[in-house]
């Protein structure tokens, strides 16, 4: 069970410099963040996974990266980080950090040195051409703000690639010393004690564009050597992998069970949003269906938001528009025009049943569950800020002046705290909710309690189970003689279902939206409120 231990983990997300300022310069840092790990703790949190926190010029939130070696000392210092790892062991929660290997900064050593001197053995650790094909627009990352792979630099007198920003420069994944490079930098944080690597922008790294000698089979290869170098210096050290791709890509990534451990389930989080917006299970249905199995040994990551913009790129145009019109009707709450930038609860305005509702569905469906900081408290976005900006603002502790992360005057922040309307911190913060029973900390917490008694969505095969309520997805995961059943009504309107299946005997009701009347042992006709959710311990018949 040890090796693995991230089948059943409940991971969350915090970018260090918006968590907690401990040192009182307006940036949150490592010693705010160690001060905090018990609230972690207690929450019932595993598993860490950390933001950049790297030396960087700070353009893209970190991910262009200056120094793999070094924290940014805006955020604290090595020995910080040791102490923080230290005291995150003491608590049992692991850490998985991020592993930023697509690009690098245009500031790092390695580009000032291939751009400066042909004859450096630097000069291929990027991609140049004196001639770029032209760009294929479908694979500019931000398509709204570049409009080209490929940037003109006068130094080195060629073009180098870029699939983000332009002071982003591409590394070269078919150069075998860029392999060791990368190699090097997972052992030395390995060292320090982390649990492994959110590997960003997995897709690009393999994608092979303008490489001249890079081969599909080598360039894939490389989670091969990346998983072999983890495992030999840490045997349930895990890799994480960003990769919005089609279905019919994603066995890539698994391999037979070789390469990646654990991937981002964009394509179920698109559907899931598909099928909030039609308040119907089909494109869930849909979604569960169309995954393709995935070795037993490797996992999915569910989440309803992460940092970036809550892409739909999978589906239609028309699929998009639903959504863009149910949860982002403006055209300031919608990004390169294929995304989101707004959190949850000012998408579903506030309604707690719904909120509740899309956690308990996320927290159900077969992989591993995944929270942003903030998500515990309801935490809302400030779209007067720019591009992702809006959904990356500090945690809201207190009612105190900055919210309790920060005392320094408010304009010397790293970024704004949302301080007006619903959402400011005066109206929502960790204090003031745990002091309230019926807060959504509270049921957080208590969400995060039942999964861990649960792991058979972690560990267990999904079965959808048909019903005659085409609003409620009923679906089961069996592991080990056992099986547990979520029932979740995506309507606004009171529903009776009725499960067709024979398959599960008595159903003991573990978790749901409020108390219901006990079932009758035929288990029909079960009640569900208004975006109601029920979950059931189910004795399998035989």
């Amino acid at each position: 069970m040890k090796s693995i231990w991230y089948k059943d983990a409940i991971i969350y997300s915090l970018d260090v410099e918006t968590f907690m300022d401990g040192n009182g310069d307006g940036i949150g840092d490592f010693v705010g963040l160690t001060q905090h790990l018990n609230y972690l703790a207690g929450s019932g949190i595993t598993c860490l996974w950390l933001l950049p926190f790297y030396p960087s010029p700070n353009r893209d939130n970190g991910y262009d990266v200056m120094d793999y070696y070094n924290v940014d000392p805006r955020l604290g210092t090595l020995g910080d980080f040791v102490e923080f790892m230290h005291q995150a062991r003491e608590r049992g929660i692991r850490v998985l950090i991020d592993l930023v290997i697509n690009h690098t900064s245009d500031q790092h050593p390695w580009f000032q040195q291939s751009r400066s001197n042909p004859q450096s053995r630097y000069r291929n650790y990027y991609v140049w051409s004196k001639n770029p094909p032209e760009s294929d627009p479908s694979l500019i990352a931000f398509p709204t703000v570049e409009d080209s792979l490929w940037e003109y630099d006068e130094q080195a007198e060629a073009y180098y690639l870029h699939h983000f920003y332009k002071h982003q420069p591409d590394l070269n994944i078919a150069n075998p010393l860029v392999r060791e490079e990368i190699c090097k930098i997972m052992g030395f944080w390995l060292e320090l004690g982390v649990s492994g690597f959110r590997i960003d922008a997995a897709s690009f790294v393999i994608e092979g564009i303008g490489i001249a000698e890079a081969q599909q089979a080598s360039l894939q290869s490389f989670f091969d050597e990346m998983r072999g170098f983890l495992t030999s210096h840490q045997g349930d050290a895990v890799l994480l992998a960003e990769a919005n791709v089609p279905a019919e890509e994603i066995p890539t990534y698994f391999g037979q069970g070789n390469r990646i451990h654990l991937l981002f389930n964009f394509l179920l989080n698109q559907y899931m949003f598909l099928a909030l917006a039609r308040q119907t299970a089909e494109p869930l249905h849909y979604g569960l269906k169309n995954l393709p199995e995935i070795p037993a040994q490797c996992q999915w990551l569910n989440f309803v938001r992460h940092h970036d913009e809550l892409t739909l790129d999978r589906l239609s145009d028309s699929e998009m528009q639903e959504i863009f019109a149910a949860f982002a009707p403006e055209e300031k709450m919608q990004i390169f025009g294929r995304g989101i930038r707004r959190r949850l609860p000012p998408m579903l305005k506030g309604d707690r049943r719904h909120i509740e509702l899309t956690y308990s569905l996320m927290f159900s469906l077969p992989g591993t569950p995944l929270l942003r900081y903030g998500d515990e408290i309801g935490m809302g976005d400030d779209l007067s800020l720019p591009g992702r900006t809006s959904v990356r603002t500090p945690m809201q502790w207190s009612d105190e002046p900055n919210a309790g992360f920060s005392k320094v005057p408010p304009d010397q922040l790293i970024q704004p705290i949302i301080s007006e309307g619903a959402y400011g911190y005066k109206e929502v913060n960790v204090a003031q909710e745990q002091r309230d029973p019926a807060a959504l900390i509270n049921w957080i917490e208590r969400l995060i309690r039942i999964r861990k008694q649960c792991p058979e969505f972690g560990y267990g095969t999904l079965h959808i189970l048909e019903t005659d309520a085409p609003c409620v997805l009923a679906h089961c995961c069996t592991w080990s003689d056992r099986a547990v059943i979520a029932l979740h009504n995506l309507a606004n309107q009171d529903c009776s279902v009725t499960l067709k299946s024979t398959d599960y005997g008595h159903l003991s009701e573990l978790f749901g939206d409020h108390p219901y009347e006990s079932l009758h042992r035929d288990h029909k006709a079960i009640q569900l409120s208004p975006y109601g959710y029920r979950w059931f311990q189910a004795n399998q018949a035989h």
